[in-house]
């Protein structure tokens, strides 16, 4: 067995089951239940951008199941390159939904415990797509980089997703800024890099969430392994 096809069978391994899937395909259809529950009572569409979010943050998750399906997509180093950093651009869309719940109490004419589980459930998706994903690039990369370290792959992964739902949240970036308007971009974060003190609340919630998500991360990872 070559190489190629002994990383294509370690890859496959990965794959998540069909009743994860399924479990993330109702949680989903629940959110969007809700959204639309919302605005049908409401005759708003206060939060229907949710959805958007919610497709958003599905795509990272889609990379990962991509990879793991047709490993062809990086059997040669560039392709992993290319194929990883699209991924990292995404990826803080599946933990963005988090600050989503800045929005509660926002709107009053709904009672709040419907807004706070419509949001709740948005949010635990986007977790949710977003562990799973971090954890199959992990794999991959392990397959890849046998030597690699969990903390050495977790931890800067998940401050870049922490610094990329702040860019998204504060800074009001998204992902096709990358391409779209890459220069104001790009000047926005060399005035954070080259202006930390005066940066430093912009800082502490990076550094905040980081750690809130690398905590999220780990603690889902060794609950899975407890209940197998």
């Amino acid at each position: 067995m070559n190489t190629m096809k002994l990383t294509a069978f370690n890859i496959r391994r990965f794959i998540p089951s069909e009743q994860i899937d399924k479990a993330l395909s109702l949680s989903v259809l629940f959110s969007i239940a809700m959204i639309a529950g919302r605005i049908i009572y409401t005759g708003h569409f206060t939060y229907l951008f949710l959805v958007w979010n919610l497709f958003l943050a599905v795509l990272p998750y889609l990379i990962t199941k991509a990879i793991s399906r047709e490993p062809r997509l990086i059997n040669t180093r560039m392709k992993f390159i290319i194929v990883f950093l699209l991924w990292l651009f995404w990826m803080p869309n599946a933990f963005y939904i988090i600050t989503d719940l800045f929005h509660l109490g926002s709107t009053p004419n709904m009672p709040r415990w419907y807004d706070l589980a419509l949001i709740l459930s948005c949010a635990w998706n986007g977790v949710m797509m977003g562990v799973l994903s971090v954890r199959q690039m992990e794999k991959i990369w392990h397959v890849r980089v046998p030597q690699i370290r969990e903390w050495w792959f977790m931890a800067p992964v998940m401050f870049l997703n922490a610094w990329g739902v702040y860019i998204g949240r504060f800074l009001r970036f998204n992902t096709w800024d990358i391409i779209s308007n890459p220069f104001v971009l790009m000047a926005d974060i060399f005035e954070m890099i080259l202006h930390p003190v005066e940066n430093r609340i912009a800082w502490s919630m990076v550094l905040c969430y980081a750690v809130l998500m690398g905590i999220m991360y780990v603690t889902l990872k060794q609950l899975s392994k407890a209940i197998r």
